[in-house]
């Protein structure tokens, strides 16, 4: 027996050290996995029922390093530009569409190396199943158990820990070109159309953005410096094909749509004359801001309203069988307005509730933000009836196109002087203003929308009958 004992001795050692050695490599490696994870990033629904908007640029590059709520990507739906922002850190890995692409909603817009632990919220946003994360996390697991167990032959077990993948220096984030250059997508249209580099156009926008003007002033600045060695032939342009941008792509499903509508019209002249003294003697008294004829019509068109409650209300065709009316309490405008990337209807909400001066302030904000390109989807929601200010840029008589499912629009003319007579037969100046009605003839009879007009009329050449309705 004294023969065998070292032996069982060295034996017993042998165990107790290897498990000694895996006690250590256990303990060494106790800490919590982080999760790393490759998934696409889905493109969210920003409101309005909007599937598609386009890339107007990247901030970011594959590679990138990214903190929750950096700003991935600039998109420009049919009615305003968003900043796509980040909800969660890691390192991005594939850009799924290029500047001026169309991205569709719900589908991949970048790939991110997901550092950290995502919650249920936000694990929505991603692509892939659950069940390909947990596999990725079991098989870090079984490499890291297989390092273990190669190291516990001999080898004394080190404590740290690997390094996290992608967490090198984060990658810089200034993007060069073209893609730093704000710009709707019309005037990127329009500088592939006359072969101009975006980049090389000096924008005279706010942050520098580059407006039309700004495209066709470089343009003829360097018509004028490039001098030509010899004499050119004249290039002759050919017809060409171009995809819509996305005001006019909006504007042209609404439109479409209306085209279902049977339309009825109605115009009728306003004398403006008492309106435009009283309106210049309160300009003049630098009590308030510059007051123009618009706010005194919305007014009244209000306070109309409020009567003929019809025009205010939206139709819902969606069972044809059983069409339904609802009537509206509050008067939300969509008042069009022109703008550089073509024509928007923000809505100018509540005018029930508003003194003349807050719907001129409310006005100056809303025509600032969109021609500024700064509207946000909620500006251009809930409208109960349109208002287009064709005056402002000309013309008298207009047939405005209802939008569904309003029931009514209303076009205004531009204001002219033109002779009349007088209550004594003698002939004197007088301002006159166009008002152009359109209602939808399914529901609305001519009678009512006459009447509607007449009273708004009213209200306006008598501006004392309007301020005793006002609340």
């Amino acid at each position: 027996m004294a023969t065998f004992t070292p032996r069982i001795a060295r034996s017993f050692s042998r165990q107790a050290s290897s498990k000694h050695h895996q006690s250590l490599l256990s303990r060494a490696f106790s800490t919590s996995h982080r999760r790393a994870i490759v998934k696409p990033f889905l493109l969210a629904d920003i409101g309005e029922g909007i599937t598609e908007c386009q890339v107007i640029q990247w901030f970011v590059q594959p590679g990138a390093r990214v903190e929750q709520f950096d700003k991935l990507c600039e998109v420009q739906s049919d009615k305003a530009s968003v900043d796509i922002t980040s909800p969660f850190d890691g390192v991005i890995k594939k850009l799924h569409y290029a500047p001026d692409d169309m991205a569709i909603t719900g589908k991949p817009l970048v790939d991110i190396d997901i550092q950290g632990e995502i919650g249920e919220e936000e694990s929505n946003l991603l692509g892939g199943a659950d069940k390909a994360s947990a596999t990725e996390e079991s098989s870090s697991v079984e490499t890291v158990s297989r390092e273990q167990s190669v190291k516990a032959e001999g080898s004394t077990p080190s404590r740290s820990l690997p390094s996290s993948p992608g967490g090198g220096e984060r990658a810089p984030r200034k993007v060069n070109g073209d893609l730093a250059t704000l710009a709707t997508p019309a005037v990127r249209h329009l500088t592939k159309e006359l072969n101009v580099k975006i980049s090389d156009v000096s924008g005279s926008g706010r942050d520098g953005r580059v407006l039309k003007e700004d495209v066709h002033r470089h343009v003829s600045q360097a018509s004028t410096t490039s001098i030509p060695s010899q004499p050119q032939p004249t290039p002759v342009e050919g017809d060409r094909t171009m995809s819509l941008t996305p005001v006019q792509n909006q504007m042209f499903k609404l439109m479409t749509r209306s085209l279902t509508i049977p339309h009825f019209l109605y115009s009728c002249s306003a004398d403006m004359t008492g309106l435009t003294g009283i309106r210049k003697t309160l300009n003049g008294s630098k009590t308030t801001d510059k007051l123009t004829h618009l706010p005194f019509i919305l007014k009244a068109l209000s306070i109309a309203l409020r009567r003929h409650t019809l025009l205010n209300s939206a139709l819902d065709t969606s069972d044809p069988k059983k069409p339904s009316l609802t009537s509206f309490a509050a008067h939300n405008f969509g008042v069009a307005v022109d703008t550089p990337s073509g024509l928007l209807v923000p809505v100018l909400k509540n005018v029930q509730n508003m003194s003349i001066g807050e719907i001129a302030s409310r006005l100056r904000e809303l025509s600032e933000k969109a021609r500024n390109n700064k509207l946000a989807p909620a500006d251009f929601k809930g409208a109960t009836f349109t208002v287009s200010n064709i005056g402002s840029v000309g013309g008298g008589v207009v047939s405005p196109v209802i939008s569904e499912p309003q029931v009514a629009i209303l076009g205004i003319g531009r204001s002219r002087v033109v002779p009349a007579f007088d209550a004594n037969d003698e002939l004197v100046k007088r301002e006159e203003l166009v008002l152009s009605w359109s209602a939808d003839h399914r529901v609305v009879d001519g009678a009512e929308c006459a009447r509607c007009a007449e009273r708004v009329k009213a209200l306006i050449e008598d501006p004392a009958a309007m301020l005793v309705e006002m609340r």
